[in-house]
């Protein structure tokens, strides 16, 4: 019976000593969280609770402020990088819009330096032919006397001399308008690439530049900035070829072959 009641008392000590320390880790623990709270170390339970439900609450609030902000960033990347891709599409096909608008203008000009060539051969065969017919009337006019039949011979032969002249000046015309027009179409099909030229470039300089504002804007809202595509570089060769040539064909010096007055002398 003694030892029952030693039992006894050693687990009644037992269970004081326990909830001694447990309102002392209770207390303990109160003081904390005023303290992280900001609240007097001697608030009252209710004043404790009422604090620590309002804490709670803001982190709640905190939490579904942090989500939706994330849910927006999300939708915002996504829409961002939409935009790129399309930025991207039509940066390529500027790219290849202008690098065949370049091959169209060297092919023009190409092509018109071999029509002025090919003027300039004929043109210049003409003057031959007129110079060796000058020279063959001069043999006939040395040669010849001037009797009446020699007259005759010398009026027949100037004739024919004046007409083949005729012929020559009208051959020589209609080469000449033939390639004043073939300058005019080719000037005009110049000046539409070069027009089509200056607008491609616009428009690859435009997206060039949206692509990079768009690159910058998606770097913070992503983790790893450098899985970002890297936006081309200007090409800026290419685009002063399409620039520079109209400019430079403005500046060039008319060539002599191709100036209306010349014309081969006619004898009087």
């Amino acid at each position: 019976m003694a030892q029952e009641e030693n039992v006894s008392q050693a687990q009644q000590d037992l269970q004081l000593k326990v909830w001694k320390e447990l309102a002392i880790s209770k207390q303990i623990l109160m003081r904390a969280a005023a303290e992280a709270l900001k609240l007097d170390p001697e608030c009252t339970q209710d004043e404790l609770k009422e604090a620590l439900e309002g804490a709670l609450k803001k982190v709640a609030k905190a939490d579904a402020d942090l989500f939706n902000a994330k849910e927006e960033a999300k939708a915002a990347i996504a829409s961002l990088e939409k935009k790129l891709a399309t930025s991207e599409q039509a940066l390529s096909i500027a790219q290849k819009d202008a690098a065949e608008s370049k091959a169209a203008h060297d092919g023009v000009v190409q092509q018109m330096a071999n029509q002025r060539a090919a003027a300039s051969m004929e043109l210049q065969k003409v003057k031959d032919r007129l110079n060796e017919q000058e020279k063959a009337l001069k043999a006939i006019n040395t040669a010849l006397a001037d009797t009446p039949a020699n007259v005759l011979k010398k009026m027949n032969a100037l004739k024919k001399q004046k007409q083949e002249e005729a012929n020559a000046r009208r051959e020589i015309e209609s080469a000449l308008n033939t390639l004043r027009s073939e300058k005019r179409t080719q000037d005009q099909k110049l000046s539409e690439l070069q027009r089509n030229g200056e607008s491609l470039v616009s428009r690859y300089r435009e997206l060039h530049e949206l692509s990079s504002k768009l690159q910058e804007q998606l770097r913070p809202l992503v983790e790893d900035a450098k899985s970002l595509p890297e936006v081309p570089a200007l090409d800026t060769k290419l685009l002063e070829a399409i620039e520079q040539p109209a400019e430079a064909n403005a500046k060039r010096p008319a060539r002599q072959n191709d100036r209306p007055n010349d014309r081969p002398n006619a004898r009087p």
